[in-house]
């Protein structure tokens, strides 16, 4: 189960205590043409790591899908997209018990328009909080905070897509879409256990 979390990180993010949602008090900056269309959040594979305290698969898919939707709700841009996540490693240690509180997903963007993934492979995306003090935060505010931070870490995936592969360059003229045509129901399993094996952590403070 420890693959989940491997050694050193490939990308490292050090966020301050409360910064994961700190940038949507912002103006937003657009993302070429992105439009959140739905989001599918499911957790079948979810594990539990090291000493933790429980945590519902349903509980992690509303607090992700909360995140989630908060952080991609800001775009008005001219093309539907859909996130199809799974949450798939979790801990949540007690105060005074020694470990770290973290989360792991699998992360598939849908093009609507062209019925196709954006990523041939599933994006993990790993919060891992190096710094924190648990004395001072619940069980649910723990779950937030990492639910929090893992969209803020999607979003800067998408962005790097952007900037790299051209992700969300759409046309200037094109015109606000229809309604997006892949329900809810229909988006994809984001990933398998031997797909997560070995993906880059990223570190939260």
């Amino acid at each position: 189960m420890r693959r989940f979390f491997v050694a050193l990180p490939l990308l490292v993010a050090l966020a301050a205590c409360g910064s994961s949602t700190r940038d949507l008090e912002e103006p937003t900056e657009p993302m070429g043409d992105f439009r959140i269309g739905h989001i599918g959040v499911v957790a079948p594979n979810l594990q539990k790591l090291l000493v933790s305290r429980d945590a519902t698969e349903e509980e992690w898919i509303a607090a992700v899908t909360t995140a989630l939707g908060d952080r991609f709700s800001r775009f008005e841009g001219d093309k539907y997209y859909h996130l199809g996540v799974s949450v798939e490693a979790y801990s949540l240690p007690p105060p005074i018990i020694p470990g770290k509180s973290a989360v792991a997903l699998n992360v598939t963007l849908w093009d609507d328009a062209a019925q196709a993934k954006m990523n041939t492979e599933p994006k993990q995306i790993q919060v891992i909080k190096v710094f924190e003090s648990r004395i001072s935060k619940n069980r649910d505010q723990q779950l937030t905070g990492l639910a929090e931070e893992a969209a803020r870490l999607v979003e800067v995936w998408m962005r790097e897509m952007q900037e790299s592969d051209g992700w969300f360059m759409g046309s200037a003229d094109a015109t606000l879409p229809a309604a997006p045509t892949v329900s809810g129901a229909a988006l994809p399993a984001a990933a398998t256990d031997q797909e997560s094996a070995g993906a880059p952590l990223s570190v939260t403070r």
